[in-house]
């Protein structure tokens, strides 16, 4: 019998791999996308957008590349305990007020970029809005709107046969060397899963870092056809997902279908 969740990815492929990176950092434009396009490899982008609008034409160009621009909020709001944002905290919000916001986030990328976006990523990774006993979890309005929503620093890899794509599970990709990639991917690829990684700035070091030499080594081998791998934006591997995902007991219809 096979195991819960069991999947099988196209063409033969071993694994699924979405490389994420967030805020629309100048270093991804500079150091991210050569290495990324110099190995075939489309990313995802969850961009902030008022950064984003200030290099307007470098990030239509890597639209037209194939990358894919996904929604990432307006005000990037966290918990009002990271103590770093006095306004707009998720404690603060409701349901509709996020709503209203991610669809004006995507009204603006559509503006700008000439994209619907078709995936959100979670600032901070965190899913809730309201306090106490009018905590919510806003992972139903990503949704209803979204094809897939990404967090960040997850304990899970994702199992496509039974995860749920409005809150994908990310692995931080910053501060990762080579060796620890290539680890990362074969323990992903022993159970035939997706490996989402969430990057920040690219560079030789620092604070949320992703390490230019390992992208570099990392892009190569998962883009040689002869290592299995299915190395793809968010996007394009949740819409295979959803397609070939079997009904779950929990599932119910949105308006993407």
């Amino acid at each position: 019998m096979d195991e819960p969740g069991a999947f099988t990815w196209p063409d033969g492929k071993r694994v699924a791999v979405s490389v994420t990176f967030d805020d629309a950092r100048q270093s991804q434009l500079d150091a991210g996308l050569p290495i990324l396009d110099r190995h075939g490899v489309k990313a995802t982008f969850y961009v902030s957008i008022s950064r984003a609008a200030e290099q307007a034409d470098a990030w239509r160009a890597a639209v037209a590349a194939g990358h894919e621009l996904g929604n990432h909020s307006l005000r990037h709001s966290c918990s009002a305990n990271f103590l770093w944002q006095a306004r707009h905290v998720l404690e603060d919000y409701t349901l509709e007020t996020m709503e209203a916001e991610l669809l004006e986030a995507n009204r603006q990328l559509f503006e700008w970029f000439g994209v619907t976006p078709q995936t959100f990523a979670y600032p901070c990774g965190q899913d809730f809005v309201g306090r106490g006993i009018g905590r919510q979890s806003y992972v139903p309005v990503v949704a209803r709107h979204f094809l897939a929503g990404r967090g960040f620093r997850d304990e899970y890899l994702n199992a496509p046969g039974i995860c749920d794509l409005a809150k994908l599970g990310g692995t931080e990709l910053d501060g990762l060397d080579a060796e620890a990639l290539f680890s990362l991917l074969e323990r992903t690829a022993e159970k035939r899963l997706w490996l989402v990684l969430a990057g920040h700035e690219v560079g030789t070091g620092g604070h949320q870092t992703t390490r230019a030499k390992a992208l570099d080594r990392f892009a190569a081998y998962c883009a040689d056809p002869a290592n299995g791998v299915w190395i793809d934006t968010v996007a394009n591997i949740a819409a295979y997902v959803r397609v070939n995902q079997p009904p779950l007991p929990s599932q119910s219809s949105s308006p993407l279908d």
